[in-house]
């Protein structure tokens, strides 16, 4: 391959960019796990967890991808036989729906257009309805990483509590955990699902299950087959500092690394960075005369923007151009919107100058590969980032300076 000068820009819904904080911290020589050093690290990443997920229970922590919390939610709730209901807002909730399938639960998917959010009603509905309480569980996506749809988490729970349904709620908060706003006790959840390559800064490998006390007590008649993906073990490991297996060490020190950047900029600092950088985007898209995926405002997920091309060109042969003439890459359209959108991640490790490198670039590599749109993306996304990011920065200069 030819040499190429500057930075690959990897704006790929996730993985992520990692930070420089973050790879150095994982740069060490391996420690003994079972020693007395490893406790000490996994009860501050516990600690730390728990601030993000604003949790009180047990986090188990998982060597895995997000789909191993997926599997390790469902396994540890329920038994064969058991019906569950769920959303499709997408690929991925449709993928947890099969691999739900896979282990004998029944699902009751509620069709969606990959373009619109959970309807808490229609849960509500479908809740009211189930006198005899067959509904075990509801699976619900925050964040739906393939439409950039995001649901109302507190709204579902005020659903579950209308119909006086004893449903656990599982959540995937895999694309929207440490990107926008998730409080777990506060909404009621039950399980929460999440993986380290997007929000929390860090490579695929790590995957989280966020319990509650209602979750934990059903986990105790659950009667799903599961060894590796056993809750107890690994919420015992909460309170000792070890694990039923071998960790995988170096990713704790990285995790470690990444909650205290969180800590450092504030969470609540860090979804309002989310919020500008996500609006800047969808302006320049706006101002292109593209579509966004997601069709209801209300409901743009802060983590990407999923872009739709005109009828008669190809998604895909847009960012095969971007990246070779560019050197950026941008998420796929997947499943029932293959080829008909591609995916532009503005979360975790950015800021506004790398976010507005990458409209420039997807600006370009639009117009060289002949889809037609108006120039002017990256002016309408810098007139709304000079009168909010500049301004948000403005307080902090200001005190640097005194």
């Amino acid at each position: 391959m030819a040499f190429r000068s500057g930075r690959h820009l990897l704006q790929i819904p996730g993985p992520t960019n990692l930070p420089d904080r973050v790879l150095r911290a994982m740069d060490q020589p391996l420690i003994d796990h079972r020693g007395p050093e490893f406790p000490v690290i996994t009860k501050a990443v516990v600690a730390g967890l728990k601030r993000v997920f604003k949790c009180s229970g047990p986090v188990a922590i998982f060597p895995s991808s997000g789909t191993g919390a997926w599997e390790a939610a469902i396994l540890n709730t329920l038994s064969p036989g058991d019906k569950v209901l769920a959303f499709e807002t997408g690929q991925f909730a449709t993928l947890w729906r099969n691999l739900a399938q896979r282990h004998g639960i029944e699902v009751d998917l509620i069709p969606g257009d990959w373009r619109h959010p959970v309807d808490p009603a229609q849960f509500e509905a479908k809740l009211a309805a189930d006198k005899n309480h067959a509904i075990k569980a509801v699976l619900v996506l925050q964040s739906e990483t393939s439409t950039g749809v995001a649901s109302d988490i507190a709204g579902v729970r005020r659903a579950i509590d209308r119909a006086r349904h004893p449903a656990l709620l599982l959540v995937d908060t895999i694309s929207s955990l440490a990107i926008q706003d998730f409080r777990h006790d506060e909404w009621g959840v039950d399980v929460a699902v999440a993986g380290s390559q997007k929000g929390l800064m860090l490579p695929p490998g790590l995957s989280f299950n966020a319990i509650s006390k209602k979750a934990l007590a059903a986990s105790k008649s659950a009667k799903l087959s599961k060894s590796y993906f056993d809750w107890q073990p690994m919420v015992d490991a909460n309170d000792s500092g070890y694990f039923p297996y071998t960790p995988a060490t170096l990713m704790f020190f990285g995790l470690r690394e990444a909650i205290a950047m969180l800590d450092e900029e504030g969470l609540d600092n860090v979804f309002a960075r989310h919020d500008r950088l996500a609006e800047a985007t969808r302006r320049a898209v706006r101002t292109w005369g593209l579509d966004i995926q997601c069709a209801d405002p209300k409901a743009y997920t802060p983590s990407l923007t999923a872009v739709r091309v005109p009828d008669g060109c190809n998604a895909d042969d847009v960012r095969k151009t971007i990246l070779e003439r560019f050197d950026i890459a941008l998420g796929a359209g997947l499943g029932k919107v293959l080829g008909k959108v591609f995916r532009i991640g503005h979360l975790a490790y950015i800021n506004e100058t790398q976010l507005l490198g990458t409209l420039a670039g997807v600006e370009l590599g639009l117009a060289a590969s002949g889809v037609p749109i108006k120039r002017g993306g990256i002016d309408a996304a810098m007139d709304y980032l000079g009168g909010n990011a500049l301004a948000a920065v403005a307080p902090t200069m200001a005190a640097a300076h005194r």
